[in-house]
């Protein structure tokens, strides 16, 4: 039962994320770099803190984690932030699901994995319902910001696929925002040259930090912990709560409206990669 307990507790986390990422950026709160850094710093601390109270960090021991997992997650979190400069958390969580399991979904498939009838079934519902959102229209996402959201799914699920790297899940997560950390660096001084870079409001700041040491930090400890007790079909259809409690935060917290197309569309998306996970596992 605790463990039921806490697998929520990290979905509701997950989904926080987009709903604090959209109330600091939305009217210009933050830009979408200062509000990545603060959310890697934000991470790599509280992580770091978490491992080291726990013996993880030992001196003469090499970083954990990797720098290719770590560009892959400087790759999410700066789409992620861009995205949500012109998407609604609601939309934006949608787009970004779709697309961390569809590329992982994908490299299975590339791999070798022959699918079944209900894994292509699946995947047909899938994406056809993701082509119908992003179709031209009044109701159709912005393309700049569902392009942005797309590149941090895609590179959120080659971090799920690498795993954490060197050591346990905790120590790889925990080096990947240190990285990840010190590669924004750059990014940041190039932005402050081209002018990008704003004064943030303290609101956006508490947000962003709040985001990153949080809902980040801390929800992704609480799932490491949970996950050695899901099965791997458990693990993968949990994340199925995530946009739809992100769309249901959306309305109450943000006052966001949800559009038929995103209802209908969002729906028959989370149903495809159900079946598709379903189907994967039962295969």
């Amino acid at each position: 039962m605790i463990h039921l307990l806490l697998t929520g507790v990290a979905m509701l986390a997950f989904a926080a994320n987009s709903l604090l990422a959209r109330a600091a950026l939305q009217g210009g709160g933050v830009d979408a770099f200062s509000f990545t850094a603060m959310r890697l710093f934000a991470g790599a601390a509280v992580l770091g803190f978490l491992l080291w109270r726990q013996g993880g960090f030992r001196p003469g021991r090499s970083m954990p984690g990797s720098w290719v997992s770590a560009s892959a997650l400087l790759g999410y979190s700066l789409g992620f932030s861009l995205a949500y400069l012109r998407l609604g958390a609601a939309t934006g969580a949608v787009i970004l699901f779709a697309s961390v399991q569809t590329s992982m979904i994908g490299w299975g498939l590339l791999r070798g994995h022959r699918p079944s009838m209900q894994e292509i079934l699946g995947l047909v519902i899938a994406g056809g319902a993701f082509v119908w959102l992003m179709a031209p229209g009044v109701q159709a996402p912005d393309p700049a910001g569902a392009a942005a959201m797309v590149i941090a799914g895609i590179s959120w699920g080659v971090v799920s696929l690498r795993g954490g790297g060197r050591g346990t899940a905790m120590e790889g997560s925990s080096g990947n925002f240190l990285r990840a950390s010190a590669l924004i660096l750059p990014i940041l001084a190039m932005a402050a040259v081209l002018g990008a870079l704003r004064e943030p409001q303290a609101r956006a700041v508490g947000l962003a930090l709040f985001s990153g040491g949080v809902t980040s930090g801390l929800g992704y400890a609480l799932w490491y912990r949970v996950l050695p007790h899901l099965t791997p079909l458990q693990a993968a259809s949990v994340q199925l709560t995530v946009p739809v409690i992100a769309a249901l935060g959306a309305v109450a917290v943000l006052g966001e409206m949800l559009s038929l197309r995103l209802v209908l569309a969002g729906g028959l998306i989370l149903g495809g990669v159900a079946l598709t996970v379903l189907g994967r596992r039962r295969g």
